[in-house]
């Protein structure tokens, strides 16, 4: 009996080992908007924006976020997965998201509903549009 308490223990973890290992690699993809190319990776979108006609940056404070897992991280991955997001990156500690989209498809109200329909404890302050990349603004 002890003997199989102590293979199986071993098969679990080394599944949960195999399994859990984060890949250093990437994903890339190719995505064609008009004549402008992006190159969209797993940090975002990486290329020139100043081709893209309706492109938007947006930044703004989330306010009642709890945690940065639960909170931030479900806040950010629903942006992200909105038709019309290149990317976003939700702060925890900050407080603050930073987003940019397709202003066709994309409005201020839009990007707060999305927030809020999360979880009616968070609230959208301070929104700030803008045209030019964040990566632009950093310089």
């Amino acid at each position: 009996m002890k003997k199989t308490k102590l293979i199986l223990t071993a098969a679990v973890i080394s599944s949960m080992t195999i399994n859990c290992k984060n890949s250093s690699k990437a994903e890339v993809k190719t995505v064609e908007s008009g004549t402008t190319e992006i190159i969209e990776t797993s940090e975002g979108i990486a290329g020139n924006f100043e081709d893209i006609e309706n492109y938007a940056a947006a930044e703004f404070t989330i306010k009642g976020m709890t945690c940065a897992m639960g909170c931030a991280k479900t806040i950010e991955k629903k942006l992200a997965k909105t038709d019309g997001v290149f990317s976003a990156k939700v702060d925890f500690e900050n407080e603050l998201a930073n987003v940019e989209f397709d202003a066709d498809k994309i409005d201020k109200d839009a990007l707060n509903k999305i927030v809020t329909g999360v979880s009616n404890t968070y609230s959208v302050h301070d929104m700030k549009i803008s045209d030019q990349p964040f990566s632009v603004k950093k310089k």
